[in-house]
């Protein structure tokens, strides 16, 4: 592959449409190449614009759905142990062991039907934790989508450390921002990503980055007004009321 056929893999790159190898030639290339790593930027903040722009809620009857599938699911049944009791001539009653295998059978039963209901206590908990997070996904795609699409949407790209890229778009009419991360490293063990707006010099948390992830799409929280700027530092898992550490990136919001 040659240097002219690296320039036309911008678009692919942005979409994450290459192999591994490919991947590999075209970040090398790309570091040296400042036209195609802003041409990257640009292609990922536009491709990030275009995909939220047409996110898709989820059925507000599948809550309904789900906690009806649960309530209906057929439990398996007990098992049962057969005991068959020897009768000596003349007397009328169990062997001992026959009583002791049907209260070991009953203690069984007792202890089916306890984990029965604990499992399907689980169900019922894994479902309710599922909706919230659909439900969080669902209001950060929102207001992302709603920033990106404004009609005053405007953004500002810098070069972050590690070869990683950061933009960050505001919607004055809307009052918030959205920054959009690539190529980010996996912050220390223990640590996080925090955001943060720029208060003439007073630096305010706008939200975390999942830790996760090298690259993401994060609505800032609070107002954009009175902002000059935002920065990102590392912090304790969990996030700091004020930085910790010296700003990974200090950029100023677009006007």
């Amino acid at each position: 592959m040659t240097t002219a056929d690296l320039h036309t893999l911008t678009g692919a790159y942005a979409l994450h449409a290459l192999d591994a190898d490919e991947r590999e030639r075209f970040e090398r290339h790309a570091a040296d190449c400042a036209d195609c790593a802003r041409e990257v930027r640009e292609l990922s903040a536009a491709a990030a614009r275009l995909g939220l722009a047409a996110t898709v809620s989820p059925d507000p009857a599948l809550k309904d759905r789900v906690m009806r599938r649960i309530g209906a699911v057929r439990q398996e049944p007990p098992r049962t142990i057969a005991v068959t009791a020897a009768r000596p001539f003349g007397v009328r009653r169990p062997a001992r062991w026959a009583l002791a295998a049907a209260l070991a059978a009953a203690a069984s039963l007792g202890g089916t039907a306890v984990w029965q209901y604990e499992r399907a206590q689980d169900a019922r908990q894994q479902a309710r934790g599922a909706q919230e997070q659909a439900r969080q996904a669902e209001r950060r795609a929102g207001q992302v989508a709603a920033v990106l699409t404004a009609p005053d949407a405007t953004s500002r790209t810098a070069e972050l450390a590690g070869g990683a890229s950061g933009t960050v778009v505001v919607s004055r009419s809307r009052d918030r921002a959205v920054f959009i991360a690539s190529r980010m490293p996996k912050p220390p063990r223990g640590k996080i990503y925090q955001l943060w707006y720029d208060d003439a010099g007073t630096m305010r948390s706008a939200g975390l980055m999942n830790p996760g992830r090298t690259t993401e799409t994060v609505p800032l929280e609070g107002s954009v007004d009175g902002a000059s700027g935002m920065g990102i530092t590392v912090e304790p898992a969990g996030g700091s009321p004020a930085p910790t550490s010296a700003p990974l990136a200090l950029l100023g919001l677009p006007a």
